[in-house]
C-alpha cells in the first residue's frame, strides 16, 4: 500500500513539470508583448488644441491663445496679443475708439475702422483698418513691423503665425539628412516616443529649438507646429539674431552735452510776473533754469503761460538752458480728466511744443503732483505721447518725482521705473522729509533720509544713475513747539535764517544725525527748532550725486539762496567726475 503511494507522488510530479514551464513560458511571453507594446513608439496623429480655428498665433514656442485674422499685408492680430508683445507701447482708449503705439521716436495714432492716421502728427495712411469681430479688436500688424520690429511668418499648409521679437535670439537646428531622403522624424506632442504625433518632419527639414526637457528638444517646425524631438533627430545649426527696427537718423535728437559737467539746475519760481534779470546776478555754475511758466487749466488740456522771452534771452546769453516747467495747478480732478484721452493728452503736448519753439526753450520738466492713484498709467502713456515728439524739436523731457512714500496723493501715482524708461531725466524732489503742517518737528532734508531716498529710487525701481537729478532744497523751517505741544512752523530763506542767528547771537552745532547744523533756542515759553540748509548741507547733498554717480543736481527754488551756495555747490559737483 505504501509502495503504491510513493509511486503515485512520483507520477504528479512528472507530470505537473510540463505543466509549469508551459504557464512560465506564458507568463513570460506576456510580459514581452507588455514590454514591447510599452516601447514601441505611438504611431498615432493629433491635430493639437491651437488648430481649432484658422490661424493660431505662437509666440516664443508657446500658443498666445489666441488667433489672427486675414494674411499677408492684410494680418490682423487682436489686441489682447499686441499688448502683451508690446505692453506700454499699445495704448487703447474704448471710449474714442483710439489707438496709439508709442516708441522711443514715434507716437502712431490711429481708430478702429479708419485708414486715415498720424505719425508723429503728420498725416499717415493706414493700408488696413482696425476692425472689430463679434467683439474682439483687430489690429493691422504692419504698423507693429514698422514701428516695432516684429515679424510675423505663416506656415504655408497650417496658416500658423508665428511672431517673433526683435533682438531675439533663435537657435536653428535641421532634421538628419539631405532634403528629399532619409526617413525623416516625428514631431510628437510630449517628450517621449509614447507621446503621439503633431507632425511628420522631412529630412532636411527646419526647426527652431525653444528648449529641453527629458533628453528631447522643445522645437517648432517650419509649419509652425510646436513638439518635441529627440536629440539624436536634431542637428544644432546658427543662431539667427532678428535685428532691431532701424530707426531714422535724420535730426538726431541731441539731449545733454557737456562734456566734463553734470548738470547744475536751478527752479525759477513764477507767480505773478517774471523776475528782473538784471538783479538775480552771477549763477556760479548753473547751467539749466526751470521757470515755472506753465500751467494746466482745465481737462481739456489747456494751459495757462507766463513765459517770458526776456527771460529766455538773458538765460541763452550766459549760456543757460531753459527747461520751462509744466504744473498740473496741484488740481487732481483736473489732472485726471486731462490726462484720460488721447485728445486731451494731445492738446497739451500741442500747446507745449509751440511754447517751446516761440520761447527757445531746450526742455520742458513736468511737475505734477496732487495726483490719484488711478491716473498712474495715464501719467505715464502721457510722457510716452510727449517724448518723442519733443526730441523730434530737440527739447529735452524731465519730470519731477517725490521720494518714494505711502501718500496716495503725493507718491503711489509716480511709476518712477516705467518713466524712466522714457524720459530724459527724472528729479527726485528730496525736501520735505517734515513738511510745513508735520505734527511733528524736524528737518527738510536730512542727509540719511536723501541718501534712503536715492538708493530706493535706483534699486528698487531701477532708475539709471544717470538719468537721475537730485533735487536739493534752499529754504528751511523755523519750528515753534509750544508747551501745549502744538507744532508750527514757518518757511525760511538762508539769508533769513543768517539773520536770525545773528539777531538771536546763537551759534548752531552740526549735527551727526542730519549731516545738517542745528540750533534750538527758547522764546516766550515755547522752544524753537532750525535744521539749517547752507553750503555744509547742500555740498554733503553733492557728495550723494558723486557716491551714486547721479546725472546732476538742482535746488527749489532760486532766490531762497544765500550768496556763497552758488559757489559751493558748483565747487562741490566739479570736484566729483
Amino acid at each position: 500500500m505504501e509502495t503504491t503511494l510513493m509511486a503515485s507522488r512520483r507520477r504528479r510530479r512528472r507530470r505537473s513539470g510540463p505543466v509549469f514551464l508551459f504557464l512560465l513560458l506564458v507568463a513570460a511571453s506576456c510580459a514581452f508583448v507588455v514590454w514591447w507594446g510599452m516601447n514601441q513608439p505611438n504611431r498615432n496623429h493629433i491635430v493639437p488644441e491651437y488648430m481649432e480655428k484658422p490661424h493660431p498665433i505662437m509666440l516664443n514656442g508657446q500658443w498666445m491663445k489666441t488667433y489672427a485674422r486675414g494674411e499677408g499685408e492684410g494680418l490682423l492680430i487682436p489686441l489682447e496679443a499686441a499688448e502683451q508683445l508690446l505692453g506700454d507701447g499699445i495704448r487703447y482708449e474704448k471710449a474714442g475708439e483710439s489707438i496709439i503705439l508709442t516708441t522711443a521716436t514715434k507716437v502712431l495714432h490711429f481708430k478702429t475702422g479708419e485708414l486715415d492716421a498720424t505719425l508723429n502728427r503728420k498725416p499717415f495712411a493706414l493700408t488696413f483698418a482696425a476692425q472689430k469681430v463679434d467683439g474682439v479688436l483687430y489690429l493691422p500688424f504692419a504698423p507693429l513691423e514698422q514701428l516695432f520690429g516684429i515679424r510675423a511668418e505663416a506656415g504655408a499648409k497650417s496658416g500658423i503665425i508665428t511672431l517673433t521679437l526683435p533682438d531675439s535670439s533663435l537657435q536653428k537646428a535641421k532634421v538628419p539628412g539631405k532634403e528629399g531622403e532619409g526617413k525623416g522624424v516625428k514631431l510628437r506632442s510630449g517628450p517621449g516616443r509614447k507621446f503621439p504625433i503633431v507632425e511628420d518632419l522631412q529630412a532636411g527639414a527646419s526647426l527652431i529649438l525653444w528648449g529641453e526637457e527629458e533628453g528631447w528638444y522643445k522645437a517648432q517646425s517650419a509649419e509652425g507646429h510646436i513638439g518635441y524631438v529627440a536629440k539624436k533627430d536634431a542637428v544644432l545649426a546658427d543662431i539667427e539674431r532678428v535685428p532691431s527696427p532701424s530707426e531714422e537718423t535724420e535730426e538726431p535728437f541731441v539731449a545733454w552735452k557737456q562734456t566734463g559737467k553734470r548738470i547744475n539746475m536751478t527752479w525759477e519760481a513764477v507767480y505773478s510776473a517774471n523776475p528782473d534779470t538784471s538783479q538775480i546776478g552771477e549763477l556760479t555754475g548753473v547751467n539749466v533754469v526751470s521757470p515755472t511758466w506753465f500751467e494746466l487749466q482745465d481737462g481739456k488740456g489747456t494751459i495757462k503761460s507766463k513765459a517770458d522771452a526776456g527771460y529766455s534771452a538773458w538765460a541763452r546769453a550766459k549760456g543757460i538752458q531753459v527747461w520751462g516747467l509744466f504744473s498740473n495747478g496741484f488740481e487732481p480732478d483736473r489732472t485726471t480728466e486731462a490726462l484720460a484721452t488721447y485728445e486731451s493728452r494731445a492738446n497739451m503736448i500741442r500747446q507745449l511744443l509751440a511754447y517751446a519753439k516761440s520761447f527757445r526753450l531746450q526742455g520742458i520738466n513736468i511737475d505734477f503732483e496732487n495726483v490719484y492713484t488711478k491716473d498712474k498709467d495715464n501719467l505715464v502713456q502721457f510722457v510716452r505721447e510727449m517724448t518723442p515728439l519733443m526730441h523730434e524739436q530737440g527739447l529735452v523731457v524731465s519730470i519731477d518725482v517725490t521720494p518714494k512714500s505711502n501718500s496716495e496723493m503725493w507718491s503711489l501715482f509716480l511709476d518712477r521705473k516705467r518713466l524712466a524708461e522714457t524720459a530724459d531725466y527724472l528729479i527726485l524732489m528730496a525736501y520735505d522729509e517734515y513738511w510745513a503742517t508735520s505734527p511733528t518737528a524736524g528737518s527738510v532734508s536730512s542727509l540719511p533720509w536723501t541718501e534712503a531716498s536715492v538708493k530706493r529710487l535706483l534699486e528698487e525701481d531701477s532708475v539709471p544713475r544717470d538719468k537721475l537729478i537730485l533735487g536739493m532744497p534752499l529754504y528751511t523751517r523755523l519750528w515753534t513747539e509750544t508747551p501745549d505741544g502744538k507744532v508750527t512752523s514757518k518757511t525760511m530763506s538762508m539769508n533769513a535764517v543768517k539773520e536770525l542767528l545773528k539777531e538771536k547771537k546763537l551759534t548752531p552745532r552740526l549735527s551727526s544725525d542730519t549731516g545738517q547744523h542745528y540750533v534750538e533756542y527758547k522764546e516766550n515759553g515755547a522752544t524753537k527748532k532750525i535744521w539749517i540748509e547752507d553750503a555744509t548741507s547742500i555740498q554733503a547733498r553733492a557728495g550723494l550725486v558723486k557716491k551714486y554717480g547721479l546725472a546732476g543736481a538742482a535746488t527749489w527754488r532760486r532766490g531762497f539762496e544765500s550768496a556763497d551756495i552758488w559757489k559751493a555747490l558748483d565747487q562741490a559737483l566739479q570736484s566729483y567726475p
